[in-house]
């Protein structure tokens, strides 16, 4: 009996502990961070703040500071050159293209949180490697920025085809059904902002591939992957397929007034497809074309996003870890509760939900939040390193260049020596 009593003490004891808010060595509830968008990301964090307090500490507080992502890289800049991390907040917010590159050249600023108590596991793991660096991991992933093929139902069926007809197929089949489309209906397929190097993007990193190779090294010139997704773009460019536009309210103009059959992009721009209220009924979501020739081609690909860091100016780590855990790494209401706000999870266990599975209206019944969710988690990743946006402006400066009749060798041999410049090679 005494035996028994003991265990009982010690079992009771440590679900005491379990419940104990984790708190600071000076005795603070209290994080700060710093995130844009209020509507978007501020409201996230406002709500995940909202979960902590109600779940694990009543006594929680959450200073959430705007700054646009225009001022929050140069804030990081800045300190990481001067060395002095004393003005950062306990945590930031970090967009997934930049987050390698920060991490890599100010490691001081960031903490590695792999063995915080946070399960990475639980995430899409393409969305989890853009802030990982030698294997460590150092950001929670938020917003899901898997790409869809959101396409026009009642357009498709105009000229013969139904959904399952641009679902699961590769690049070739993907031209063939749009030159028919556009020979039976005068709409091409898809849209986007000329010189803007998105399309191409995507199609790279739904076979895994990069502009880089894992060893940092840069690939542009002689990648295979690289000329497949540029032949393909010409050829669509060059056919009418793909219809290039001048800016973004002019692409948005081409989803809601009629003028496109389809789009590809990352699943946030649904909210902006909705806009249309009388379209509702007539769009539909599937995956994209798979690339044919590149290895690892998948019909999966990631557009956009960014991931929670803790800065080493943190104060409360156990605070930010637990903080981080129970809410955007742990908590499926929490994500049930911002999908309001447009915000997809790459959490994984959210695409299992209630609120996930519930048919949307507008997209003819279909459950795409758990659609989505499930597309996330099968996205292969690729590497982005330092010199990202150097090298995706260097492409995208040549893929305009060729789309107008340059040489496709000499443009690329050119765009491999403006990054190699930047490099220091």
């Amino acid at each position: 009996m005494k035996k028994f009593l003991s265990m009982l003490l010690a079992l009771t004891m440590l679900l005491s502990l379990m419940s104990v808010p984790a708190l600071a060595e000076d005795g603070s509830h209290k994080l700060s961070v710093w995130c844009w968008d209020p509507a978007f990301n501020m409201f996230a964090m406002e709500e995940a703040a909202k979960v902590y307090q109600a779940e694990v500490d009543p006594d929680f507080e959450l200073e959430i500071i705007e700054t646009p992502w225009a001022d929050l890289q140069p804030k990081l800049t800045t300190a990481g050159m001067s060395g002095d991390y004393s003005g950062l907040p306990d945590m930031f917010l970090c967009q997934d293209n930049a987050f390698q590159k920060n991490v890599m050249t100010f490691p001081d600023m960031f903490l590695d949180i792999t063995d915080s108590g946070i399960d990475f596991a639980q995430f899409g793991s393409a969305k989890t490697a853009y802030s990982v660096v030698d294997g460590k991991n150092y950001g929670v992933p938020f917003d899901n920025g898997a790409v869809v093929n959101a396409v026009r139902v009642d357009v498709l069926e105009a000229a013969g085809y139904t959904v399952a007809d641009v679902t699961d197929i590769d690049w070739t089949r993907y031209l063939e059904i749009g030159r028919d489309v556009l020979a039976k209906t005068g709409k091409p397929m898809l849209s986007g902002t000329a010189g803007e190097p998105d399309m191409i993007m995507i199609m790279l990193q739904s076979c895994g591939a990069s502009l880089f190779n894992e060893d940092g090294s840069l690939s542009i010139q002689d990648n295979p992957a690289v000329m497949e997704v540029l032949e393909l773009y010409t050829a669509m460019v060059k056919e009418g397929i793909f219809v290039e536009v001048n800016g973004w309210d002019e692409y948005i103009g081409t989803l809601t007034n009629d003028v496109v059959a389809s789009t590809i992009n990352g699943c946030w721009i649904l909210a902006s497809i909705q806009t249309a209220e009388d379209q509702s009924g007539k769009w539909a979501v599937t995956n994209i074309p798979k690339l044919v020739t590149s290895e690892n081609a998948t019909n999966y690909s990631n557009n956009g996003g960014s991931s929670w860091a803790v800065s080493s100016n943190c104060q409360n780590t156990a605070l930010a870890y637990d903080f981080l855990a129970k809410t955007f790494a742990g908590s499926v209401p929490f994500y049930e509760t911002i999908m309001t706000s447009g915000a997809l999870a790459t959490y994984l266990p959210a695409g299992d939900s209630a609120e996930y599975a519930v048919p949307q209206e507008f997209f003819g019944g279909d459950a795409i939040y758990a659609k989505i969710t499930e597309y996330a988690g099968m996205i292969p990743s690729n590497y982005t390193g330092v010199y990202y946006y150097e090298a995706r402006d260097a492409v995208g400066n040549a893929m305009t260049a060729i789309v107008n009749g340059a040489d496709v060798a000499s443009t690329m041999a050119d765009a491999q020596m403006t990054v190699e410049f930047a490099m220091g090679i």
